[in-house]
């Protein structure tokens, strides 16, 4: 009987993808398989990803990271959600703060008391019960589970950080765990005639690496799953019609606010990220609404701070790999597909196929119904994601350019128009299965942009109007007490000066 044993793991591609994989990799199954990583230092990445979402604290805790030894090496900040501006309309402004808000009831979420209080008369914010928020807006943190003596949850953080130094700090923590690192750039891909599954990379250096499972982290030229498998892509820009990306660093701001600003223009939208060394910047845009010199002139001139470089202009395209395990190759990163980083998903999405990878890693040969598997969970997920970044588009009020206009008109996917129309109704909204974002982040973007409910839980009238203003109240003075005792952000950084 043929011994199919998967022992050789090939990663092509380092970059935030390859290290990532490779370090997760190399921490779970660094004792039963051989990891090799092929990278060549001519070959740039995008790098571009610079935010990420709360779930990144579990991947570096499941690699043993330092969080004190993290934030210093990759020059990272703290993050308590995204701040977005002109979206519903020009001059408007709401976050999607991270975590809780509020206290829910027992079936009833918080919104829903909060709802009920607007129409009593109420006009408080639903981000006055949002711990995130109120700390982000006061430049305040440190790490809190928990509020003291309450059960109510405590801050969720993510982290802004130096993508490329990130990638170099995973690659040191690889190769101290057993990754082997080749220089190199892949000059040919040599087939298995009778299987179609790729057997060896033969390199420029006359050099060739063979393996049993190949993980396809080449960006967006996708040399494995697109070029050698011609795997086929699902385009999903007649929804998400941006197609260009344009990024520039420019002088650190002062001082680090707690957020990614996610800024809306006449044709895209502009980000904004504070690092300790710089702030990242770029343009998301529709090269069908603007030129590449119209968005070029919009993004310096609301730099905020001086440029440190020229832009850089990236040209993508929105959708999904048909299949993001074809044969023995999967593609993690942008090999697999592209979404906008307006959510900041990107890092999230290399981190739970890099997880996905080891819960499914086949053990004696490649079976049909693992991969199956693997792929039916990859499209759930970057769908669900995907349709929450619709939301965004969809729900404007903005008549001041054809790009919006467009966007408001466009046709959705009938199970994202199913979750508006129950929420406008109702202020009903559940979380799918496997939906990343939680019901809270859902409530804030609907809010957000404008999609007030027109009605609230039932519950939510079982109790008095003075004991819902008590409530009310209370939660108020609870999360403002807590902010005002925690620190600043600046003190909780590490010191660079060590």
């Amino acid at each position: 009987m043929n011994d199919d044993t998967i022992r050789k793991l090939v990663i092509l591609g380092g970059g935030t993808a390859g290290w990532m994989t490779a370090a997760l990799a190399a921490r779970v199954l660094g004792k039963v398989i051989d990891i090799t990583l092929v990278e060549s230092e001519k070959i740039g990445t995008v790098g571009v990803g610079e935010a990420t979402i709360p779930p990144i604290s579990h991947f570096n805790q499941a690699l043993g990271l330092d969080e004190q030894a993290f934030l210093k090496a990759t020059k990272a900040t703290i993050k308590l959600g995204i701040q977005f501006e002109n979206w519903l309309q020009q001059g408007s402004r709401y976050m999607h703060a991270f975590g809780t808000i509020g206290k829910h009831l027992p079936f009833c979420d918080f919104h829903h008391l909060w709802l009920r209080s607007r129409h009593d008369g109420d006009t408080s914010s639903l981000w006055e019960y949002s711990l995130n928020y109120q700390a982000a807006m006061r430049n305040k943190f440190a790490p809190l589970a928990q509020i003291a003596g309450t059960n109510l949850p405590g801050l969720s953080y993510a982290y802004h950080f130096d993508a490329a130094l990130y990638a170099q700090f995973l690659r040191r923590y690889s190769e101290d765990n057993g990754v082997k690192r080749i220089e190199g750039t892949v000059r040919e891909v040599k087939v298995q005639a009778d299987s179609g599954f790729i057997d060896r990379l033969l390199l420029e250096s006359g050099q060739t690496v063979g393996g049993d499972l190949f993980i396809d982290c080449t960006g967006l030229s996708a040399l494995l799953i697109e070029k050698t498998l011609n795997t086929g892509f699902e385009d999903w820009s007649h929804w998400l019609p941006c197609d260009r990306a344009m990024a520039v660093p420019s002088v650190a701001e002062k001082p680090i606010v707690l957020y990614t600003r996610a800024i809306a223009h006449k044709a895209g939208w502009q980000w904004r990220i504070p690092l300790r060394h710089r702030t990242g910047n770029g343009m998301v845009y529709s090269s069908r609404y603007w030129s590449d010199a119209q968005a070029r002139d919009t993004l310096m001139q609301n730099l905020g701070t001086e440029a440190l470089s020229e832009p850089k202009i990236i040209r993508f395209q929105t959708g999904r790999r048909r299949a993001q395990w074809n044969k023995n190759v999967i593609s993690i990163g942008l090999s697999s597909g592209f979404l906008e980083p307006l959510e900041s998903t990107s890092i999230h999405l290399i981190q739970s196929a890099a997880t996905r990878l080891i819960k499914t890693f086949p053990h004696r040969g490649i079976r049909p119904c693992e991969v199956a598997e693997f792929n039916r969970q990859s499209q759930v997920e970057i769908e669900r994601i995907r349709d929450f970044i619709i939301l965004h588009y969809k729900a404007n009020q903005r008549r001041d350019s054809p790009f919006w206009q467009a966007c408001e008109s466009m046709q959705i996917p009938s199970g994202l128009s199913d979750k508006i129309a129950l929420f406008r109704t109702t202020g009903k909204l559940f979380r799918d299965t496997n939906d990343l974002f939680a019901e809270e982040a859902w409530q804030q973007v609907m809010i957000g942009q404008g999609l007030l409910p027109g009605d609230h839980h039932i519950i939510a009238s079982a109790l008095s109007q003075p004991q819902l203003q008590d409530l009310m109240a209370n939660l108020k003075t609870l999360i403002n007490g807590t902010v005002n005792r925690l620190p600043s952000h600046e003190q909780f950084l590490p010191d660079d000066r060590e």
